[in-house]
């Protein structure tokens, strides 16, 4: 399984902080020797800077992958979905029709949206009046759910301030930790109570 994390200028670094550091350490999943590779996507192999001054080097280039079922593309957030990126854009399209997995958070929900991507499925962005006036493509309205973090299907999407849900859903999506253990996790990260320390312990002791 690849999770293709694709990284452009801008980069929105804490957006996906929590589920770089879970997918690369694997310290929770259900199986540590679990094929789970996170993959780093460019548009080519040129070095990316993030919103916090990080100097990113993409691992492959849109044109080296080939998606199989269990992949998924995460798309974060940055400061050019609204007018640009257009190619991968049409790529994470054509791949949630195909059926292919997508996770999208904050600015990357409004590209979906400009490209017509999130009619057909439960989503959320950062505002629904806002996706309706800068994206003529949008229609999607009825399946907008006004919550942090939404799972539809093949599609994750979430706000630009639910890092913690967006990774939530994304790791149920992909099914590598146990169930208690990405209810501890989550509950932990969310309240800093002991108890969910205590409780992701024990989920892990038959790993």
């Amino acid at each position: 399984m690849r999770v293709y994390l694709f990284v452009l200028s801008t980069l929105a670094d804490w957006e996906i902080g929590y589920l770089t550091a879970e997918l690369h350490s694997k310290r929770f999943f259900r199986d540590p020797k679990a094929n789970v590779q996170l993959m780093k996507l460019g548009l080519s192999r040129a070095p990316v800077e993030s919103m916090g001054g990080m100097h990113i080097a993409p691992d492959v280039g849109l044109d080296d992958i080939r998606m199989e079922k269990d992949d998924v593309l995460v798309l974060p957030g940055a400061e050019t979905w609204e007018n640009g990126n257009d190619v991968i854009l049409q790529f994470a399209r054509d791949r949630l029709e195909q059926g292919f997995r997508v996770a999208a958070i904050c600015g990357a929900t409004v590209g979906l949206a400009r490209v017509g991507a999130l009619n057909g499925l439960q989503h959320t962005s950062n505002d629904l009046g806002y996706l309706q006036s800068v994206c003529p493509q949008y229609s999607g309205a009825a399946l907008y759910r006004k919550e942090p973090a939404v799972r539809d299907r093949n599609l994750v999407t979430a706000t630009g301030l639910a890092p913690l849900e967006f990774t939530r859903e994304v790791l149920a999506m992909l099914d590598v930790f146990k169930p208690e253990t990405l209810d501890a996790w989550y509950k932990l990260f969310l309240t800093r109570e002991e108890q969910h320390y205590h409780a992701l312990v024990a989920s892990m002791s038959d790993v």
